[in-house]
């Protein structure tokens, strides 16, 4: 999977090096918005064959802000974007095959418990673009693309531990799809309502250091969002 997203990207960038630069008009644009991150599932790595131990984050609804430069060729377009998601943690629920564990078990809270904490994504994608014609330079459009994510934990907790909770990040491939609407509002500016659904591969992270956290505390995850953002497209 991870091979074929990487070239797509690479192709994604070849054909918008090779398309005619001078009949593009170029651009740049900014939107922010809300984003929704979906639950996290946490698979532990390092386990025995009889016990699949999980963690589930519940994460609430939090702010997203894109940025980007590209090239528009009419019906379609090709850009370059760099965007940031960040949500908070809000629960937490641990099981094992299967079975909420409802019971603490050590040092560990009682299933499902509050958390505290950030979960933020810095993205770099490349993007396409099908932009359909409604008159008045009004277009609907869809697009879709591919790239890296760094997903980042700041102060990953449950809140009934004092102990500082982990904060680190890890970087995967990332892909997005969506849709949008865009009017002009003054010359050479769009106003750009868009929906997105944004998701990376998975990946691994490591809890803690040293022999004893690597074998109790590593996991396997992937993050996805749903968004939905405002912004402006300028001309230039």
């Amino acid at each position: 999977m991870k091979k074929t997203l990487s070239l797509i990207a690479v192709l994604a960038v070849a054909g918008m090096a090779s398309a005619p630069a001078q009949a593009a008009t170029h651009y740049v644009s900014g939107l922010g918005g809300i984003s929704w991150m979906q639950n996290m599932k946490l698979d532990q790595v390092y386990q025995d064959a009889s016990v699949n131990y999980s963690i589930d984050y519940d994460l609430g609804s939090g702010v997203n802000l894109l940025g980007a430069i590209g090239c528009d060729y009419g019906s379609y377009r090709f850009e370059g974007e760099v965007g940031y998601q960040r949500n908070n943690l809000k629960t937490g629920s641990e099981s094992t095959n299967g079975i909420v564990d409802v019971t603490p078990r050590g040092d560990s809270p009682a299933s499902p418990y509050d958390m505290k904490g950030d979960v933020s994504v810095l993205s770099l994608m490349a993007n396409g673009y099908y932009d359909f014609d409604l008159g008045s330079k009004v277009e609907l459009y869809a697009t879709g693309g591919v790239g890296v994510a760094q997903v980042s934990f700041l102060d990953e907790n449950d809140v009934a531990n004092i102990d500082p909770g982990y904060t680190g990040h890890e970087t995967t491939l990332a892909w997005q799809v969506g849709a949008g609407f865009a009017a002009p509002i003054a010359d050479n500016v769009k106003l750009d309502l868009r929906y997105r659904y944004f998701a990376t591969t998975d990946f691994t992270f490591s809890e803690g250091a040293g022999a004893a956290a690597q074998s109790n505390y590593t996991y396997n995850t992937n993050v996805s969002s749903h968004s939905v953002l405002l912004g402006l497209r300028v001309d230039f």
